[in-house]
């Protein structure tokens, strides 16, 4: 069984709370094993069956890539991913929230934050191309705060393919554009959507973009050209969510912090 490391405590506790990944063994600072959090972590792995070692921080930041302030770490089961049929299954869903396409993001930070925001935001599932895209690597696990374990990720090898089965199923397809002429807060995004997000540098590929049925842009002003692609897909989600009239979950369901009341 391939297995990777996750590091930090969200990244280690949603881990483990999704069940999604099988875990090995969990490592924990010896300066921090007392606390209240940590025992909790650790009791967690021992109940899905994982091994745990209490480490010096020294030995544990080496294990977590150089990174001093990590106080536990996890080593499980690759990040498992969703296949493609699955999503398409579960498209024409009443209620299905929208499902989110990104084009070439490369940034594992942006892809962490997008993935936070898209699961906040009762993303429905995240697309990306197997080639020209980050990842699900442990650093995107922790700049999720965990999120990246309760999101159904496809990794797919034809982006335009993907986009053209989703339409057959009866999905809409927009593309985020900061030159489109039709303002987000002005198109009607209450029809079942695909949104769909370029690179940080060249936005949507020529192909990608011919496929959309419409284009959308973030009206902005100011100096600065234009929101990074982690920043446009918080907006342009939660005006998704605003057109559809959302309720909020009960604030005790189960999730990262960061989205616990959210979608």
């Amino acid at each position: 069984m391939k297995t990777e490391i996750l590091y930090g405590v969200h990244s280690v506790r949603e881990a483990l709370a999704a069940g999604r990944r099988v875990p090995v063994e969990i490592y924990v600072d010896r300066g921090h094993a007392g606390s209240v959090r940590l025992q909790a972590l650790m009791k967690m792995a021992e109940a899905r069956g994982a091994a745990v070692r209490v480490l010096d921080a020294a030995r544990l930041a080496a294990m977590a890539g150089g990174n001093a302030q990590s106080v536990v770490a996890l080593r499980a089961s690759a990040y498992p991913f969703e296949e493609l049929s699955r999503v398409v299954d579960e498209a024409g869903a009443t209620g299905s929230g929208p499902i989110l396409v990104l084009d070439s993001i490369v940034d594992p930070h942006n892809l962490g934050a997008i993935v936070r925001s898209a699961l906040c935001a009762g993303v429905a599932a995240v697309l990306i191309p197997k080639d020209r895209c980050a990842g699900p690597t442990p650093v995107v696990s922790r700049i999720s705060a965990g999120a990246l374990e309760h999101m159904c990720l496809v990794q797919v090898t034809n982006l335009v393919r993907s986009l053209d089965i989703l339409k057959s199923c009866g999905r809409w397809v927009a593309g985020l554009d900061r030159q489109a002429p039709l303002s987000i807060f002005s198109a009607d995004l209450r029809l079942p959507l695909v949104l769909v997000i370029g690179g940080e540098e060249r936005g949507l590929r020529t192909l990608v973009r011919n496929t959309c049925d419409l284009m959308v842009s973030i009206p902005q002003s100011g100096v600065i050209d234009s929101l990074n692609a982690s920043a446009a897909a918080a907006v342009a989600l939660y005006e998704i969510r605003r057109q559809r009239g959302v309720e909020r979950r009960p604030p005790d369901v189960a999730g990262p912090d960061g989205c616990r009341g959210g979608a």
